[in-house]
């Protein structure tokens, strides 16, 4: 993964952000959609943060683990 460590910071606070967004829109699409919409909503957004997190957040954190932030699984 990256190893510049002021680049990979960048990234990992790029990836916080873009998950607290993704899940904003989820907390959005409940709020104002049907349940069959939603649902499938959650779903897609689910995907995308569950790769977010396994192809780029775990292997930068494992080569930077300082900058994985506490309470992060």
């Amino acid at each position: 993964m990256i190893g510049n460590e002021q680049v990979a910071k960048q990234i990992s606070e790029l990836m916080l952000e873009y998950g607290a967004r993704l899940d904003e829109s989820i907390i959005l699409v409940m709020e104002n959609c049907p349940e069959d919409e939603f649902k499938r909503y959650r779903m897609a957004a689910g995907r995308i943060l569950g790769e977010m997190l396994l192809e780029i957040m775990n292997p930068l954190y494992a080569k930077h683990p300082d900058l994985k932030p506490a309470g992060l699984i």
